[in-house]
């Protein structure tokens, strides 16, 4: 009977612990990205792409690509502003455990299986603006695919920091229908790379 009342004890302690970790990230992340409408910006490209890519009229088309563009710039721009002033948050509270489960406490006691989230922040960035700046020359569907995955990689981080890396999988398959693993797949290659060296991740 006490080793069930000490396992109920600690169970009870764990999940205390887990919670108040997660509602201050939780907090943290929203009072920086409340200052931006990324999310926004974000839900009005991907439908904008889904209708684009369902026109059947050329000319309208591209009417919709070149709004896109816009859509595409000023989002990029939002999110630069956002991994830069997120960057100047101390380390204590911006590393992120490797693990697959949140454990409380993980990344004060074992930072060498964490990875610093505005790093992976910066990343995004740069990939983001890669992409609408169009440096590798894709074609605008091509573009929208990779610009995608861009930002439900990015996503699957801020729900990874949040939460852990087991819960921003699963939202991204039930928000975007799109595996872990699909996303980074289809990132651009130097997204890729600096992303993987950052987790410890071979590609």
């Amino acid at each position: 009977m006490e080793i069930l009342t000490l396992v109920a004890l600690f169970a009870a302690g764990f999940y205390i612990l887990k919670s108040r970790e997660q509602r201050m990230r939780i907090a943290l992340l929203a009072n920086h990205l409340g200052r931006y409408q990324i999310e926004r910006l974000m839900e009005s490209l991907t439908s904008g792409y889904m209708r684009c890519l369902g026109e059947d009229d050329a000319e309208r088309r591209q009417q919709i690509w070149h709004l896109l563009d816009a859509t595409e710039e000023k989002l990029s721009a939002q999110f630069d502003s956002f991994a830069a002033e997120f960057s100047r948050m101390p380390e204590p509270v911006t590393r992120v455990s490797k693990l697959p489960v949140a454990i409380p406490l993980f990344t004060q006691f074992f930072p060498g299986s964490t990875f610093d989230v505005r790093q992976a922040l910066l990343i995004h960035a740069r990939g983001v603006a890669g992409v609408m700046r169009n440096e590798a020359g894709r074609t605008p569907k091509s573009k929208a695919f990779t610009m995608s995955a861009e930002l439900f990689l990015m996503q699957h981080t801020c729900h990874w920091y949040c939460r852990s890396k087991t819960v921003a999988s699963a939202r991204m398959i039930g928000q975007h229908q799109t595996q872990y693993l699909q996303a980074l797949g289809a990132v651009s290659p130097e997204t890729r790379s600096a992303y993987c060296a950052l987790i410890g991740r071979p590609q």
